[in-house]
């Protein structure tokens, strides 16, 4: 397995704690065998970190002609600490772009309003941690396109790559293929439920002891996952 962006983010994430083995309720009442919890990324070190995975990801999307960009939104609440480090990495870098956040309730006082930050304007990112039901797509695009901006991409962290629904109802595309077809953006993630399985599949993962996991990990994707199996 090549030691690209997406190994080394999936590496990160199993040695930091933040991607979790055992056997975890999503909010779709799945029982997964996994959990990825951005609120563990809770230190300067692993922040900043983190917001250059974001950072590179999203300019080899734009190398590659997948996005134009010209400013990132953080959904509350998780979004306005990974948008607001992903521009410090960005700027770090000698890109330098606004970004902006919304309040869950409107403040009638000082400045008003939901929104913080730099005025939603041209291609926006908006930066997240995972799609689950796309709630916070939603809101967000509806936000970005009433103050006449226009929503770019989706950046998030994990794709779990697997059917939108519940226990009981599997859909046919993926929370992230939803959301592609609902709002006409690209999905952006730094790694999915295939690079995770791949790297579970190495020497590496085998010496650490997370390869254990493997065949469970495996045996979700089959029954959930919008793709081929592994």
């Amino acid at each position: 397995m090549a030691d690209d962006l997406r190994t080394q983010f999936i590496r990160f994430s199993v040695q930091a704690g933040i991607l979790r083995f055992g056997e975890f309720r999503t909010k779709a009442g799945r029982l997964s065998p996994y959990f990825f919890n951005a609120g563990l990324f809770n230190d300067g070190a692993s922040l900043g970190r983190l917001a250059r995975f974001y950072a590179d990801t999203l300019l080899a999307a734009e190398r590659a002609g997948r996005v134009r960009f010209d400013m990132l939104f953080g959904p509350a609440y998780k979004g306005i600490t990974l948008a607001s480090s992903t521009a410090v990495a960005l700027a770090a870098g000698g890109r330098n772009v606004a970004f902006a956040f919304n309040r869950k309730e409107a403040k009638d006082h000082g400045e008003g309003g939901v929104l913080i930050g730099a005025p939603l304007a041209g291609r926006v990112v908006i930066v997240d941690d995972v799609i689950s039901a796309g709630t916070s797509v939603r809101e967000s695009v509806e936000l970005i396109r009433a103050h006449g901006a226009e929503p770019a991409a989706v950046l998030i962290a994990l794709d779990r790559e697997e059917r939108s629904g519940d226990a009981e109802r599997i859909g046919e595309r993926s929370a992230a293929q939803e959301v592609e077809h609902w709002y006409g953006v690209p999905v952006l993630s730094i790694a999915g439920l295939g690079d995770l399985l791949d790297f579970l599949g190495t020497e590496e993962a085998a010496g650490s002891g997370v390869a254990a996991h493997r065949e469970q990990v495996a045996t979700y994707r089959r029954r959930y996952g919008a793709g081929a199996g592994p």
